[in-house]
């Protein structure tokens, strides 16, 4: 098994260090009470207004979901994500639960949702992959999405696998080391661009 853990300059929690996107996925099931879990966190997210605008449409190892959901991908995320056994469509909803107007966060509140699984999954032993590659429109017009839904990303669940199983430009993108930004390029105080100085050295 590949371990690819976050190069941390910080101390953070053994979950977030833990927490990378692999393309290799074993010929395993994901048990239901750790579908359960995960799912329960998302629940649990943050939401602006607790609007919880999230949908997740959820397809388990060649079922009819499953299926479909593959079949919405890019052939370059398709040819890796057939190995894992829980595929997964996020949706969010546009509009406010009220019908008063437009939800100007619903997209971040999914964000939030999904990393939320993302790292009880990794408390639980599992990896997850989120995919921009897939085709929105095709999920919409496979499994009825309303209007007020959007289709965000695609998502593959499962345990790690062999990155032998992976052709050879995909096995290398998977052994090689993970990188970040440095803190300067992101943490800023006083204006836009200038770094916030308790990372200075």
């Amino acid at each position: 098994m590949i371990h690819k853990e976050a190069d941390n300059k910080y101390p953070i929690n053994s979950y977030s260090k833990a927490r990378w996107s692999p393309r290799a996925f074993a010929d395993r099931p994901v048990e239901k009470e750790k579908l359960q879990s995960i799912f329960e966190a998302a629940r649990w997210s943050a939401s602006g207004g607790n609007q919880q605008p999230w949908r997740f449409i959820v397809g388990i190892r060649h079922d009819n979901s499953w299926t479909s959901i593959l079949s919405t991908l890019e052939e370059s995320n398709a040819v890796w994500a057939e190995a894992a056994p829980v595929l997964m469509i996020t949706c969010a909803k546009r509009t406010l639960n009220s019908g008063s107007g437009p939800n100007p966060s619903h997209q971040y509140d999914l964000g939030q949702s999904v990393a939320h699984l993302s790292i009880e999954a990794t408390n639980l032993g599992l990896h997850v992959h989120q995919m921009g590659g897939f085709f929105p429109d095709k999920a919409i017009e496979t499994f009825g999405i309303p209007e007020d839904f959007r289709p965000m990303t695609a998502v593959a669940i499962g345990y790690i696998g062999d990155p032998d199983t992976l052709d050879e430009k995909l096995k290398r993108r998977e052994l090689e080391a993970r990188t970040r930004k440095d803190f300067e390029e992101f943490v800023f105080s006083g204006k836009f661009g200038e770094p916030l100085d308790i990372f200075n050295h």
